[in-house]
Order: structure tokens, then C-alpha cells, then sequence
């Protein structure tokens, strides 16, 4: 065990790092970005409107945290499996997430003011690196299948 541990010392190094800087960018979140659903969910959101806000900066901010987030995710898959087409199919499916996540956010925000709870499941999605816990035991699992 301990053999294993020093042979892997920099990929538990670069793990622990790239797992600071999400915890970083979550204990900056009020100052890196523009997001009045901070204060609106925290609050009970359940029977208020939603807040008042200006789309193109929301738009940027939450782009900007998914970016961050993604890249470091992507760090961290790359550090853990060192396997270029598993990255490349993780930008791809991040970028496909993306689209999909960020077209959700914005119709549930434009049409579906009753839609509260909705719209905080998929800002959860793109503001919180949720997709790194099901890449990792899932490209776990393909790898240890692809070797028997």
C-alpha cells in the first residue's frame, strides 16, 4: 500500500491541489461572481419571485464559474487516467453539457417563473463540479473492464 502511495505521490499531489482550487473558487464565489441566485437560494426561495437580473453579466458569471470548474475537472481526470481520448471525450461531453445546461438555465429563467426549485437543480449543475464525481468512478470502471 504504502509502495503504491510513493509510486503515485504526484498524481495525489496534483489531486489534492486541483480539489484546493474548487474549494477556493466555492469561498470566493460572492467576489468572482456576479450571481444574485447566491442570495436568492439561500434564502426561501420556495414562494418568492425570482430576483431582478442583469442576463448578460449573470450569463458571464455563470460561464466563467463553469469554465473554471470544467478546466479543473479536466485537469483532474487528465492527472488521474493520463489517457488523451478520455479527456477528449470529457471536453466533448462537457462542452455538450454546456449548451444543453445553459439553454435549460435560461428558458426556465425567461418562462417558467414558477420553476424554483428547477432552476436551482440545473444552476447546481453548472456552478458545482457535480459531472468530475461521475466521470472518475465511471472512467474507473472503463479502464478496469478494458483490462480483463
Amino acid at each position: 500500500m504504502l509502495n503504491k502511495i510513493r509510486d503515485h505521490k504526484f498524481k495525489i499531489l496534483f489531486s489534492i491541489i486541483i480539489i484546493v482550487g474548487f474549494g477556493l473558487i466555492r469561498a470566493f464565489e460572492k467576489t468572482l461572481f456576479y450571481d444574485p441566485f447566491l442570495v436568492y437560494f439561500s434564502s426561501d426561495f420556495k414562494t418568492s419571485a425570482f430576483p431582478e437580473v442583469d442576463t448578460f453579466k449573470l450569463f458571464c458569471g455563470l460561464l466563467f464559474r463553469y469554465f473554471l470548474n470544467s478546466g479543473l475537472s479536466l485537469i483532474l481526470i487528465y492527472v488521474l487516467f493520463r489517457d488523451r481520448e478520455m479527456l477528449k471525450f470529457s471536453v466533448f461531453l462537457y462542452s455538450c453539457f454546456l449548451v444543453v445546461l445553459f439553454g435549460m438555465f435560461f428558458v426556465i429563467l425567461a418562462y417558467f417563473p414558477d420553476g424554483g426549485w428547477l432552476l436551482f437543480y440545473v444552476r447546481r449543475f453548472i456552478i458545482q463540479p457535480i459531472f468530475v464525481l461521475l466521470f472518475i468512478p465511471a472512467f474507473y470502471y472503463q479502464m478496469q473492464n478494458l483490462k480483463k
